[in-house]
C-alpha cells in the first residue's frame, strides 16, 4: 500500500475528504519525525514506537576494493512494532490470508 492508497482508505474509513486526510497524514509524519529528531520517543500503544539510537563506530569494508574503512558513529531512527501489531500479523499469516 502506497501513500495515495492509504489516504483513500483512511478517507473512506473516516468519511473525510482526501485533502483533509492527506493533510492529517502529512502533519502526523512531520510531528513524529521532528519529535524523534529531537531525541523524543513517540509511542502509539499497540501499534509501535519510534525513537532514535546511536550506532557505534565500526570498521567496514569497501565492497569494490576490499579495503578496510572506518565507519563513524551516527544517530539513526528506529521503529519497534507493538504487541497488538505483531499479533494481528501473526494471526493473518497463520490463517493463510
Amino acid at each position: 500500500m502506497h501513500k495515495a492508497e492509504l489516504i483513500t482508505a483512511l478517507a473512506e474509513s473516516t468519511n473525510s475528504t482526501k485533502g483533509d486526510t492527506e493533510d492529517f497524514i502529512d502533519s502526523l509524519q512531520e510531528i513524529i519525525m521532528n519529535a524523534v529528531a529531537n531525541g523524543e520517543k513517540v509511542t502509539l500503544t499497540g501499534f509501535g514506537s519510534w525513537d532514535s539510537v546511536e550506532r557505534e563506530a565500526r570498521d567496514g569494508r569497501n565492497p569494490q576494493t576490499g579495503e578496510t574503512i572506518h565507519i563513524p558513529s551516527k544517530v539513526v531512527p528506529r521503529f519497534k512494532f507493538g504487541k497488538c501489531f505483531k499479533d494481528i500479523v501473526a494471526a493473518k499469516q497463520s490463517s493463510g490470508n
